[in-house]
């Protein structure tokens, strides 16, 4: 985009107003925003928000725009800095903050530990007797929403900002897969960008264009009282604070000096859904602070229990009363992020939604880099709007799961806590097997997972000593079984079957596929037909935005190995936009066929003898080769199998077409009951990735890095003549010495399991942070990979703060197991990790 498009802006609240400021600093110049309030008071979220900014997320991404956020409201003077302060008052809230202390910790925003004595002297209100003890982050403190937006507006209206208030936006122009304008009235404006900003009316406004927008909006009480003893002669302004901001979160409580006064926030309620054709229309000259579209009459029965906890945190509310109160509006989406991005269908219209004050001007200054530059510096993937999945779209999904996040909003939860609720939306052709075999099911991307199975409880007995599971601490073991070192075993000395399916795949076809593929990949895709290839997708500053394997099944139709819906959209507007030039010969089209299609993993050193009694194809090395495709017959069902593996052992991913699946399974499992078949689960293949090194997009490597630091270079092809997105950074990264590198840990004590997000220490200083962790069955270790100053070297020691302790570890030369990839290319006979042999490979 060029600073002289056209842009038009729908929101003047707090995420409007910073949008505009941040274009207005990258040199934009045509700018309107319209606001259907009037600006002083526009009556959304921002005009009655309480202010309190916690940095702290598990979210890298969104901690980042907080921090960003609190930089650019002081250097506003809208923030005052009191500190922010989150109280335990139960033993696993007291663990949580020591996790929560490490995310900070991780992030680079400074943050204490605090017991109950110091609580108190942080916060002499509190009860110590009921507190364990409390995280205190000094940088914390409250925004002051309105005096931002109105600094704000009137720095940008000196700079040219065209600001229109009392009017309503009804319509969005498009024409031919673009934005055009908006509609106000009976009068268009022309636009070339239209960002919606519109707080919990963006579902409104984004069906103008026809897209379905995640989000709900949802009440949320807050409550005011009388004057507080403790209170009095603190504070000089009548909404003045001093104390710190306070959570009190085992009682989905927040709390913010008003004065001499209390504001208390809670989600301690029933949800309260507040749909947008349900809300009364008002006058925009009939705002008042205690009279907005945005604050819902009070409903004191629902604070009541509140208000009791309250009293119990901070006993000089006793003699306090309930001043007032209001049930204030929030958009709340189905994992609990923000909304932001580009709409797939119609180009220029973006979104920049369910954006709290916290995040504001973080996803503000995102949005400005990705219409200057066409990317964030930020990694957006935790907040893409294109995440979802088109089962996660519906409305009653939407409703289900936002009311969900909504109550569990100040839970302890695991990272790998199953939802409970809007299951069995997607289920691979196998499920019916899965379930006899037992099979636990954890969900993503609507999909029923299996993580392992309870038939496989058979086999404990049978693991040798070394490959015996340890006895985990009480984190590390929720959402987890002993059983995925049984399955890790039978992967590494038997053969094993794993479902797929979930893994989202596309079609890419017609005489433009190649071309397609070629311009937006790292890698040389002009191979012959069965060629695989590993290869990534970049941004232009060479950031990886997606690792995909690409197969050629046809002249023209390749299958594409995706990591979720961002991917998919990306492929689908830039196939788009490549038909729309009109290149002789350079029609494409991308299909989704997930759906359609399913997909067994069949790896061990014995799944050559499980496949040849099922088929009569070639299946041996020279007939088909290590990341080489072929069509072939298994029992009769036609598939079509990718010999790769990301387990490191001998095998393929095989597809089938989804009534062909339930007849492949059983085909596979019936000739390898002799070869001692099992059915593995996700908790074994993560294990076994990670040693063999394998990243995860997303959680090890994102458009914040690039190939050579992530470890990734080799999948740059430095043949490749033809151009590709992000072809010339990549070239200069190339010659330049990376600052950080993504290293292997082991740590040291086998029971010492950590999961992710931890800190590590060198030399008793945080210098990076762990992403994908586990425990490596094969080497009998915990292992993690982490970002670290690439200085850091194999053999140095390391140290991993989990919940407050810190845990010995070991840079090592990844991958851990089968680095010369012998097993994977058959090029020697097979024999187990514990020493006896297996089969041939």
């Amino acid at each position: 985009m060029s600073p002289t498009s056209r842009v038009i802006i729908i929101g003047a609240g707090i995420v409007g107003a910073n949008l505009a400021d941040e274009l207005i600093q990258r040199g934009w110049k045509d700018i309107t925003v319209i606001e259907q309030g009037p600006l002083e008071l526009p009556g959304g979220s921002t005009s009655h928000a309480p202010g309190l900014v916690f940095q702290t997320n598990p979210s890298k991404t969104m901690t980042e725009f907080a921090s960003y956020t609190v930089q650019k409201l002081t250097d506003l003077g809208a923030f005052n800095p009191v500190g922010g302060l989150e109280v335990a008052t139960t033993e696993t809230r007291w663990r949580d903050l020591h996790r929560k202390h490490g995310w900070a910790t991780s992030w680079g925003v400074e943050a204490q530990l605090l017991d109950a004595g110091q609580c108190k002297r942080r916060y002499p209100l509190l009860d110590e007797q009921v507190v364990y003890g409390g995280l205190y982050v000094p940088s914390d403190g409250l925004a002051l929403a309105g005096v931002a937006v109105e600094k704000l507006i009137e720095r940008t209206r000196a700079a040219g900002v065209l600001y229109r208030d009392r009017t309503e936006v009804t319509g969005v122009g498009q024409q031919e897969n673009r934005v055009t304008g908006v509609w106000v009235g009976e009068e268009f404006l022309a636009a070339d960008i239209v960002v919606c900003c519109a707080g919990f009316w963006g579902a409104k406004v984004g069906a103008m264009v026809g897209m379905r927008v995640p989000l709900l909006p949802l009440a949320h009480q807050y409550v005011k009282t009388t004057s507080v003893k403790g209170l009095r002669g603190r504070n000089s302004e009548p909404n003045g604070a001093s104390l710190p901001i306070l959570r009190y979160q085992d009682q989905d409580l927040y709390f913010r000096e008003h004065g001499d006064r209390y504001g208390i926030g809670s989600y301690a309620h029933r949800p309260m859904p507040a749909l947008i054709e349900d809300l009364p229309r008002m006058d925009p000259q009939d705002h008042t602070p205690e009279n907005m579209p945005s604050s819902l009459q009070f409903t004191v029965e629902d604070f009541l229990p509140a208000w009791q906890a309250s009293k119990t945190l901070l006993p000089e509310l006793a003699e306090a009363e309930i001043a007032s109160g209001f049930n204030g509006i929030f958009s709340f989406t189905p994992d609990g992020g923000s909304l932001v991005g580009q709409c797939p269908q119609v180009e220029g219209f973006y979104l920049a939604e369910a954006v709290w004050v916290t995040h504001s001007a973080g996803i503000a200054k995102a949005v400005a880099e990705l219409l200057s530059t066409g990317r964030s510096g930020t990694d957006l993937s935790d907040c893409d709007v294109n995440r979802f999945e088109e089962v996660e779209l519906a409305p009653s999904f939407v409703r289900q799961t936002a009311q969900q996040n909504f109550v569990e909003i100040y839970d302890v939860r695991h990272p790998l806590e199953p939802r409970l609720g809007a299951r069995n939306l997607r289920v691979s052709p196998f499920h019916a097997r899965q379930r006899e075999l037992g099979a636990h099911f954890m969900e993503g991307g609507g999909w029923e997972r299996p993580y392992w199975y309870e038939s496989n409880a058979r086999h404990l007995d049978e693991l040798p000593w070394d490959w015996r599971p340890p006895i985990r601490d009480t984190w590390s073991a929720l959402h987890h079984s002993p059983l995925a070192a049984v399955e890790a075993y039978k992967t590494r000395t038997a053969v094993a079957m794993y479902d797929m399916t979930p893994l989202k795949r596309l079609e890419v076809s017609g005489p433009g596929a190649l071309a397609l593929l070629q311009r937006l990949s790292t890698g040389n895709m002009a191979k012959s037909v069965g060629a695989v290839t590993y290869t990534l997708l970049l941004d232009e500053a060479g950031g990886i935005r997606s690792d995909i394997t690409v197969a050629r099944l046809g002249q023209h139709t390749f299958q594409v190995g995706i990591n979720g819906n961002i991917d998919t959209a990306y492929f689908q507007v830039e196939a788009r936009r490549q038909n729309e030039a009109l290149v002789p010969g350079g029609w494409v089209q991308v299909r989704d066929i997930t759906g359609g299609t399913c997909c067994i993993g069949l790896w061990g050193p014995l799944a050559r003898e499980v496949i040849e009694l099922v088929s009569d194809d070639d299946f041996s090395n020279e007939g088909l080769r290590y990341f080489r495709a072929r069509a072939a017959h298994l029992g009769g069902v036609p598939v079509t199998a990718l010999r790769l593996s990301y387990v490191g052992e001998l095998g393929w991913e095989i597809y089938t077409s989804a009534e062909n699946g339930q007849r492949l399974w059983d085909v596979l499992w019936q000739a390898g009951q002799r070869h001692g078949i099992i059915a593995a689960g996700r908790a074994a293949f993560a294990s076994l990735r990670l040693e063999k090194g394998y990243r995860s997009w997303g959680v090890d490597m994102s458009t914040e890095h690039n190939p050579f630091e992530a470890g990734l270079g080799f999948a740059v092809s430095a043949k490749k003549e033809q151009d590709f997105v992000g072809k010339a950074a990549v070239q200069r990264l190339r010659e330049a010495p990376p600052t950080r590198s993504l290293r292997c840990l082991l740590i040291d004590n086998a029971g010492d399991v950590v999961l992710g997000k931890e800190p590590v220490f060198h030399e008793g200083r945080a210098v990076g942070y762990v992403t994908s962790a586990g425990f490596a069955h094969t080497v009998g270790r915990p292992i993690a990979l982490a970002w670290l100053p690439a200085e850091l070297t194999f053999g140095q020691q390391v140290q991993v703060e989990y919940f407050g302790r810190r845990i010995n570890a070991t840079i090592t030369q990844d991958p851990v197991y089968d680095p010369q990839m012998k097993r994977l290319r058959g090029l020697e006979p097979q024999a187990s990790p514990a020493g006896a042999p297996v089969g041939a490979g």
